[in-house]
């Protein structure tokens, strides 16, 4: 009787064993996407809870007891992740623990474009709608690197911040190590102030390297830089950008200026944004030219010239293509709509 007792017994475990496995491993009764927060400290009962209310696993106790009995032989119960995930319709209890233990949650970015300066860095990480806190500790000009950062909701503002610059910090010891040993620039962050200015002139990451071979040479031969973001940095610092001005009046040419690099010699005192990798690789090797000037061409680039003389053939190319440009926007405004 005993002996009948205990197969019996035996029998019963088997098939409770046998279901649990099956519904563990079962498509599952979610019909439609769903992305569940985990939150932190949320425990096991807490984490099922969660689950069960958003309908990725059934709202039946037995299902509940299944997945977390589960998830303990799995010896998971600590090893879950908190985190955003984003379930598939029918996903099993067995894939939710998968996500769970190996963090596989929804990530979020925020992109930042080259030459972005900091203060324009700061306002997008703080409108962001995911991240998270307050930013108690603003990075210097130049010290943050423009790339996309991916992220986990409830990361912070500042970790994002603090993310860019590392990579920063990483990325210019190793452009550093490798640079030109000839270069007038005696430090890493002589370097970015040069690589920020190079990244204000040129937008075409072909042309960055000549841009930078034009800077170098022009502090080679004590040459004053010329460059016109300089002084708009000097005047408006890090809201500089944030209005177009393409045009530089004689006011702002002439004020005094200690980023303006028309009136003081050598770099500015500091980066007037943060450079992206290109411009501080066109920076540490820059191109070998004898150039010293450049204007742009119309067209988006610039045409380079190695004299004076050379340059102001080139600037009144360019002033003729300026006023081709608007005579050809006036005539624009001015004819008359046609009707059909």
């Amino acid at each position: 009787m005993i002996i009948t007792l205990a197969v019996f017994g035996l029998a019963v475990l088997g098939g409770a064993l046998y279901f649990g496995k099956k519904k563990f491993e079962e498509t599952g009764p979610l019909a439609q996407d769903a992305t569940v927060v985990i939150s932190s400290g949320a425990g096991l009962s807490g984490i099922t809870d969660r689950l069960s209310s958003k309908g990725v696993i059934a709202d039946a106790l037995i299902d509940e007891w299944i997945f977390n009995l589960g998830i303990r032989f799995y010896k998971n119960a600590t090893r879950l992740k908190a985190g955003e995930y984003a379930f598939a319709p029918g996903v099993s209890m067995q894939q939710i623990m998968t996500d769970l233990v190996e963090g596989n949650a929804v990530t979020h970015s925020v992109t930042i474009p080259e030459g972005w300066t900091t203060a324009q860095i700061v306002e997008r990480v703080r409108e962001h709608p995911v991240l998270t806190g307050q930013i108690t500790d603003i990075p210097a000009e130049g010290d943050l690197l423009p790339e996309t950062y991916t992220f986990a909701r409830g990361t912070s503002r500042q970790e994002v911040l603090d993310q860019m610059k590392a990579a920063q910090e990483k990325l210019l010891a190793e452009i550093w190590e490798r640079r030109s040993q000839d270069l007038p620039v005696a430090s890493p962050e002589e370097l970015v102030i040069l690589a920020s200015i190079v990244e204000k002139e040129t937008a075409l990451a072909d042309e960055r390297p000549r841009v930078a071979g034009v800077f170098v040479n022009r502090l080679n031969k004590n040459m004053r830089l010329q460059s016109d973001p300089t002084i708009l940095y000097g005047l408006y610092g890090g809201e500089a950008w944030q209005k177009d001005r393409s045009a530089i009046k004689q006011s702002e040419l002439k004020a005094e200026n200690k980023y303006n690099t028309y009136q003081i010699d050598g770099l500015p005192p500091g980066p007037i944004g943060n450079p992206g990798r290109a411009a501080m690789e066109a920076v540490a090797n820059p191109s070998r030219t004898q150039d010293l000037y450049f204007v742009a061409d119309g067209s988006g680039g610039h045409i380079f010239a190695e004299t004076y003389e050379q340059h102001q053939e080139n600037v009144r190319k360019w002033r003729r293509i300026e006023r081709e440009q608007r005579e050809a926007e006036r005539n624009q405004q001015t004819q008359p709509a046609t009707s059909n």
